[in-house]
């Protein structure tokens, strides 16, 4: 027997009438018909004699109403203290990395679902790259993070997100390079460059080009983007970065080159392997595993 049959049943007794009892329910009055009449069924005896415009328990109607509104009422009372043990204890303060991707959007929609969620808790969002990410997380002074492939994550356990980052070349307006659409590797050649310090990255762009990364014209690394624009912008070098990280904020005096042939990356969310977390951050995680993890 069904909690939700015995709703059904109970508020047809209360309503002593099948149409207002569907009313009520928000459901077809044939459909709350054959639900009476399983019920009875399942049971093996009459619920309900009809007398005039009405609908009158017998006495095992009465019994079950009873008890149905007993069990009801536990039903209410478990599901609202559950509710209130889940707000209670999931309270606390989660410290989040997250790298300049269009995935930090992703961030923003999970954080907006779990604190509407768990009122209680607060969070920190820590921006660098991944390996600045990377060293406080392993410090613990991260909890979990938002990392840019490529990136080895041996020591993390690991949720890939579904949004892509597409790679490019961040180019002056004023270059012969703007009138282009994309860069292919050979018209990348010679070019100087500013790019990532991290040797995955350096790995990935000199493959794409089909060079040692000695022969890359690389004349500067940088982190984050913020800085680098205007040194694109008056043609020191072009900077290679993903098109999330300029999003909502390219400027006039520069442009995105995807490259060609294409390459797309992906964000992980990420945190150690290791590491008992929280029951707060352990939920967190939960709510991505649950969007993403297939």
């Amino acid at each position: 027997m069904e909690l939700r049959t015995l709703r059904y049943f109970y508020t047809i007794a209360e309503e002593e009438n099948i149409t207002k009892a569907a009313d009520v329910l928000h459901i077809t009055q044939p459909t709350l018909s054959r639900q009476l009449k399983h019920l009875e069924d399942e049971l093996g005896t009459e619920l309900f004699r009809r007398e005039r415009q009405r609908l009158v328990l017998t006495e095992a109607g009465t019994f079950l109403k009873d008890r149905a509104a007993e069990i009801l009422a536990l039903s209410q009372q478990t599901s609202l203290e559950f509710e209130n043990r889940k707000k209670q204890l999931f309270s606390g303060h989660i410290t989040i990395g997250c790298v300049e991707a269009d995935n930090s959007d992703t961030l923003a929609m999970m954080l907006e679902d779990f604190v509407a969620d768990y009122p209680q808790v607060t969070f920190e969002i820590f921006s660098g790259t991944s390996d600045i990410i990377m060293e406080r997380l392993d410090k613990g002074l991260l909890d979990v993070a938002i990392l840019l492939e490529p990136v080895n994550t041996t020591k993390y356990k690991t949720v890939t997100l579904p949004r892509t980052e597409k790679w490019g070349l961040l180019v002056s307006s004023d270059s012969f390079l703007a009138r282009q659409s994309e860069i292919t590797p050979q018209e990348m050649i010679g070019v100087p460059l500013m790019m990532s310090g991290r040797p995955d990255v350096q790995h990935l762009m000199a493959d794409w080009a089909g060079v040692p990364v000695n022969e890359l014209n690389v004349v500067g690394n940088f982190n984050l983007t913020f800085n680098v624009i205007p040194l694109v912008a008056h043609q020191v070098a072009a900077a290679l970065m993903i098109e999330g990280s300029i999003s909502g904020r390219q400027p006039d005096d520069v442009k995105f080159l995807p490259l060609s042939p294409t390459i797309q990356t992906n964000c992980v969310l990420v945190w150690r392997r290791e590491r008992i977390v929280s029951p707060v951050v352990n939920e967190f995680i939960h709510y991505f595993q649950n969007s993403f993890q297939k």
